[in-house]
């Protein structure tokens, strides 16, 4: 297994850049989707694909470079790598997204969301649309590259949370490896 994990930073890399281009497509959708409620419900239909292309390409690990044997650890950290690859892809489009193109739209929309909320007078949201608008002034203050480094800062920790579930269906000894009854 030792020559095996020579290969895991590579296989990380080319499965996260796989996954980062992934992210980058969906996240074409989401401020679209802000004003098309298909497209968002898309978005988040997308999101929820992205666990399952992380087992599909830590299997695909295991199968063709660890020779169909994988541990835990390794399993996890390799999928690790492999979310945080695809982070640091996806925050260079966030990047340029929220610097070069976005010019608050995605905050004037949500803005725009809450005061329709507002208006229809709904028993008992007061406090909800106060603590919206509240984060919306908290949002306007963030610059882009603090909207960037949020965003691969929650991307890098739910994979690493999602890495577990990945680690634990991938896992498999060796047929080689197994004990002898």
């Amino acid at each position: 297994m030792a020559e095996n994990k020579g290969y895991m930073q590579r296989y990380a890399m080319l499965f996260g850049t796989y996954m980062g281009v992934f992210w980058i497509s969906k996240f074409i959708l989401f401020p679209i989707g802000l004003s098309v409620p298909f497209l968002l419900f898309l978005f988040m239909g997308l999101t929820l694909c992205v666990p399952f292309m992380g087992y599909y390409y830590a299997r695909m690990y295991r199968n063709h470079v660890c020779g169909g044997g994988i541990s835990f650890l390794h399993a996890w950290i390799f999928t690790v790598f492999m979310y945080i690859f695809a982070a640091l892809l996806a925050a260079v489009a966030h990047y340029i997204y929220f610097r070069f193109i976005d010019h608050g739209y995605v905050l004037n929309t949500c803005e725009t969301m809450v005061d329709t909320l507002a208006q229809s007078n709904m028993p008992g949201m007061d406090s909800y649309i106060a603590t919206y608008q509240e984060a919306l002034e908290t949002a306007r203050l963030l610059s882009p590259i603090d909207i960037t480094l949020q965003m691969i800062s929650s991307n890098v920790f739910w994979g690493s949370i999602l890495a577990f579930p990945t680690a634990l269906f991938v896992m498999r000894r060796k047929k080689d490896d197994a004990p002898a009854e």
